[in-house]
């Protein structure tokens, strides 16, 4: 007997990319994608992001998309159903080797279970953090205060009152679960579900916790130290596993920090290397010289050529943005000769005897 079983959520499409894309096609696709969608911003869209994380979370994990590309979802850890095609379920030939199809079916109708107990996950939270051009170059650490749901300190998030025990839900008995019986076209399925006076900790306290109630989570703020990486271009996002919203017995969502990098009036970025334009006299690029010009990190002397030609590109070595390995990219200085909108009689006579040299 074969039943055919059509899952709606297709991560490949989700983040607009084939079924053998590479990590980094999926990793560019992924980073598109969140700024495209940013809460934040004008079409922002905060459901799409949480589709677009739960498809990255999944195609970037060696084993989580084995199993996804496999069976149209993920069995480890934590993961939603998948996939974009019908998959056949045979009795006699694709589950005898450890798959239940009961076990199947409780999934699509009771959701996923690791040992017995659903994985809570808090909620994901975005914010923007806005850093100079040199900051962007050589990195800087930012500290933020968010106002989120975060453990409760005085019970340290187990909602008793400290020095007090927990004891077993009468409930569901101290598993966390409680038996639900649904009627399909497919028959009479049972499922778990979480109970509702425990919310699936199977323990209650014997006497809550008077500041947070027993919940184990209150709002509260938090303080955040954000690393910003040398060589943030502006727009990139930056993940904080764990540090967005606190759930009672679970693990926390995500922080998203979005980099704003102001713009420097002389400097740009390019890759590893930094640009800036020079403008010197006609006299300077025929003679050639020296000068001292101010960089980000200092000022430096550089050598003008002989004859340099406006357009052309002076490299200074060791003078760009931090490599990650150590180094730093190159100082690319182009060369702009400014040419003089009037000369005195002198000078014009000068140009002219310059001109019977064939200069």
């Amino acid at each position: 007997m074969v039943f055919t079983i059509q899952i709606m959520n297709d991560y490949y499409k989700t983040l607009g990319v084939s079924r053998n894309a590479s990590k980094e096609e999926i990793k560019k696709a992924y980073r598109k994608l969140a700024h495209k969608y940013h809460p934040d911003k004008k079409g922002g869209d905060e459901k799409k992001i949480r589709e677009i994380n739960e498809a990255y979370q999944v195609l970037t994990n060696d084993q989580k998309r084995a199993e996804y590309d496999r069976y149209g979802r993920v069995f480890s850890g934590t993961g939603a159903t998948g996939g974009d095609a019908g998959f056949d379920f045979n009795f006699d030939s694709q589950f005898k080797g450890g798959f239940d199809f009961t076990d199947i079916f409780e999934d699509f109708f009771g959701g996923f279970q690791t040992n017995g107990r659903k994985t809570k996950r808090g909620r994901d939270i975005s914010i923007d953090i806005e850093i100079s051009f040199k900051e962007s170059v050589f990195g800087v650490e930012r500290r933020v205060v968010l106002t989120k749901p975060g453990f409760c300190e005085t019970c340290r998030g187990k909602g008793a009152e400290p020095e007090t025990a927990l004891k077993n839900c009468s409930i569901c008995q101290g598993s966390g679960t409680i038996r639900e019986t649904k009627r399909s076209f497919f028959g009479t399925f049972t499922s778990l579900k979480e109970c509702s006076r425990c919310q699936g900790k199977g323990k209650i306290p014997e006497k809550p916790c008077a500041v947070c109630n027993g919940y184990g989570i209150l709002k509260k703020k938090e303080e955040v130290a954000v690393k910003i990486p040398a060589g943030i271009q502006n727009g990139e996002m930056i993940k904080l596993s764990g540090k967005g919203e606190a759930v009672s017995q679970g693990i926390g969502g995500d922080l998203y920090i979005k980099i704003h990098v102001q713009p420097h009036p002389v400097f740009s970025k390019e890759g590893n290397n930094i640009l800036m334009n020079l403008d010197i006299p006609i006299t300077e690029a025929i003679l050639g010289g020296e000068r001292q010009i101010n960089i980000l990190d200092g000022a430096i002397k550089i050598r003008i050529p002989q004859g340099i030609d406006s357009g052309e590109i002076l490299r200074i070595r060791g003078k760009g943005i931090p490599l990650e390995h150590g180094g730093r990219g190159d100082l690319l200085i182009e060369i702009r000769v400014r040419i003089p909108k009037k000369l005195s009689k002198n000078a014009k006579n000068l140009v002219e005897e310059l001109k019977k040299e064939g200069l």
